[in-house]
């Protein structure tokens, strides 16, 4: 939201922040550019460090490109896949990154990898360049981006990895993590803290290897023995993701996760589930009995679009459940969207 008093507090300053925001004419957000251009205004009287300004000049950049590459290509489903970047060919943890690739391209969603080898490459290989993305990293030993991504247009060089892990979040709908380092490690922890913390939106978050693997169950193990065990999760955590062992199973899962859910808003104290199909009487009844546990107070109520969504003609067609969540149990909130998926007809 932004901040009505938020200012230089000199008027020769403010006013040209106002004439860069005329000259822009962009009238979605002509609040939020204001509030841009006085950060960096306020940044440059305030604040002397040459490499702070580095940091926010690269940070802006990098995302600013990133956006653009993704724009045309927002009303398309995409799912990220991650693993190791050293899994050879042969591994069968390949085959299924190919095989699970392709086979989500053919329902329609695009694919989004870290651009490396391994299980990244086996993933863009699978997709195809038409439906690939690739974020890739600048390290110090260059990661060279593989050559089903390599050239194309939707490929993305980043500095940093704060924004290279928030443009994977924030542009894909669901995640797919194969067996791999602290890389793929690091970045399946942070899918499930976000979605935990409800820092992203609800997504499938699916723990993949094939058949008779042993590297996602052991972890699961970890998760009930010692983090569980000792009340550093709770059982409703284990919800928020999904083991599957092979590419249909994978799949399958992410179609079942957006049969009629399709997308999630807060509006004030409302948060509002947006379905493809109405939700029945029946349904509702069934939600304000067992899903009672997840509310701060009232009930679960069938909407149209509300007025905030209208005047951003946010998807104004879609019935929703509008609800007031405690913001705290989303693995109940996940298994709730599970069960509506199953049970909507």
């Amino acid at each position: 939201m932004p901040k009505s008093n938020y200012s230089v507090g000199d008027p020769k300053a403010e006013k040209m922040i106002q004439d860069l925001v005329d000259f822009c004419g962009n009238d979605a957000a002509p609040d939020l550019i204001k509030e841009i251009l006085t950060t960096v205004v306020k940044m440059g009287l305030e604040h002397k460090d040459r490499g702070d300004f580095k940091l926010t000049n690269n940070t802006l950049k990098e995302l600013r490109h990133a956006f653009r590459v993704f724009l045309p290509y927002r009303e398309k489903r995409k799912v990220v896949i991650f693993g190791s970047a050293r899994t050879p060919e042969s591994d069968p943890s390949y085959r299924m990154a190919q095989d699970t690739a392709q086979a989500l391209v053919d329902k329609g969603h695009m694919i989004i990898t870290g651009a490396g080898g391994g299980v990244m490459e086996a993933a863009n290989r699978g997709a195809g360049r038409e439906n690939s993305f690739g974020i890739n990293i600048k390290l110090p030993k260059e990661q060279r981006a593989n050559l089903h991504i390599e050239g194309d247009s939707k490929l993305m060089q980043f500095k940093y990895f704060f924004t290279r892990k928030l443009m994977f979040i924030k542009e894909s709908d669901a995640t797919i993590l194969f067996p791999g380092g602290f890389g793929t490690l690091d970045e399946g922890f942070e899918n499930l803290t976000l979605f935990q913390t409800g820092k992203c939106m609800p997504r499938p978050i699916l723990l993949a290897e094939p058949e008779n693997g042993t590297y996602w169950e052991s972890f699961v193990r970890q998760f009930e023995e010692e983090l569980l065990s000792r009340g550093y999760i709770s059982s409703i955590d284990m919800n928020l993701f999904h083991i599957v062992h092979s590419a249909e199973e994978a799949v399958q899962h992410i179609e079942d996760y957006y049969r009629y859910y399709h997308s999630l808003r807060y509006v004030n104290e409302f948060t509002v589930l947006r379905f493809t199909r109405a939700l029945t009487p029946a349904v509702l009844d069934y939600l304000n009995h067992e899903f009672q546990d997840i509310l701060c107070t009232g009930n679960f109520q069938a909407s149209d679009a509300l007025e905030a969504e209208k005047a951003h003609n946010e998807f104004p067609d879609l019935p929703r459940l509008v609800f007031q969540f405690n913001k705290q149990d989303y693995g109940r909130l996940n298994e709730m969207i599970l069960w509506i998926n199953r049970n909507l007809t």
